[in-house]
């Protein structure tokens, strides 16, 4: 398992819940657009030593907290617990965010269990859970499917996927925050972060008959994150530098290099 982080920068764009589930037929207002990306993914290392570099990359961009800290996670606990803690130790006021991507997975599950596959009314039903939710409504949203669950006498994996929805929108209530986060002009989902999974991990390293140890696997990743990043050339040039220390310059520590015709 790969963990994968990434920093970038963001111009506030400011939403209203009404723009973000807008139809085809009414005009969307635009998102926040990601800029200066920064990807970073190991196999080797913990969630907590990548958030830790992560947050070394965002203080080198930031180094006195100045700008406006959003980290957008899919609700990992593990995750959003070494975030919060890096944020306290490094005393950065930061807002974390679970992907609002994650919480319509939920909605789309528990409305399979209301209504026959294919139906057209899910769509309009997770519509109108995901508005509430995005108006800050989470647990009047879990509320209100389980009491429907249990007027529809819904029983086995169907009562299960609608409590696992309505204990996913609970659970996670603190960091749903999109009333904020809309005003504020944040971004709410972690497309990024899903991109480089796809282009950083998997294009590579999923492959078709491939077979990884970890330390290769480990170097490959740090390079392709380092190509992705646009540092390769300056990389591919410290690395010669290095190599002419270690193979050369420690061999011929008097400094006398020996030539031959």
């Amino acid at each position: 398992m790969a963990e994968v982080g990434a920093v970038y920068d963001v111009a506030p764009v400011p939403r209203s819940p009404s723009d973000v589930m807008s139809t085809g037929e009414t005009e969307r207002a635009p998102a926040p657009r990601a800029t200066n990306r920064w990807l970073t993914a190991s196999v080797v290392e913990d969630a907590v030593e990548v958030v830790s570099a992560i947050f070394d990359e965002a203080e080198r961009r930031d180094p006195g907290h100045g700008r406006k800290w959003v980290a957008l996670v899919d609700g990992n606990v593990h995750q959003i617990e070494s975030i919060a803690s890096e944020a306290k130790s490094r005393r950065i006021d930061l807002a974390i965010l679970v992907d609002f991507v994650h919480v319509l997975e939920y909605l789309w599950k528990a409305a399979w269990c209301f209504f026959d596959e294919g139906d057209t009314e899910a769509e309009a039903w997770v519509g109108d859970k995901a508005l509430s939710v995005l108006e800050g409504r989470a647990s009047r949203v879990a509320a209100a499917i389980r009491r429907s669950a249990t007027n529809r006498r819904l029983d086995g994996v169907r009562r299960r996927t609608v409590d696992i929805c309505a204990g996913y929108l609970l659970n996670k209530r603190a960091y749903l925050c999109y009333p904020t986060a809309l005003k504020q002009g944040w971004p709410i989902a972690t497309g990024v972060i899903e991109g480089a999974c796809r282009h950083l991990v998997k294009d590579r390293m999923d492959i078709t008959g491939a077979r990884w140890g970890l330390q290769g696997a480990e170097a490959v990743l740090k390079l392709r994150a380092i190509r992705c990043n646009g540092d390769f050339e300056a990389y591919f040039q410290f690395h010669l530098v290095q190599e002419w220390h270690r193979v050369h310059e420690s061999r011929y520590a008097g400094g006398v290099v020996p030539m031959a015709a």
